[in-house]
């Protein structure tokens, strides 16, 4: 039987994926709320940038596949939820230019 996927590898593996508006890594700007690790099955909880995220369908596929190529990982089940909305960080802001 295959080793659990770590949540380190997991976490890595979604820090490659960015968003197609903001070009910043999707970890960094917060959008992952959660990470569920249950043998091979990974489950995420993210959100979006906005509820009218147009590249929405595309982001979340992106997550499915950089999860999906940890070794380990056997499924991935991507959630989308709009509650709490994101609030972008300080931190993200001022890379933003949003202060």
């Amino acid at each position: 039987m295959p080793e659990a996927p770590s949540r380190e590898a997991v976490v890595e593996a979604l820090k490659t994926v960015e968003d197609p508006d903001l070009l910043i890594d999707i970890y960094f700007l917060g959008l992952i709320y959660s990470i569920a690790i249950d043998g091979g099955e990974v489950v995420i909880e993210m959100t979006f940038t906005t509820p009218l995220c147009p590249s929405g369908p595309q982001l979340k596929g992106d997550v499915e596949r950089a999860v999906l190529a940890v070794p380990g990982v056997e499924k991935v089940t991507v959630n989308i939820t709009f509650n709490p909305p994101w609030a972008p960080s300080e931190e993200v802001k001022g890379l933003l230019g949003m202060i």
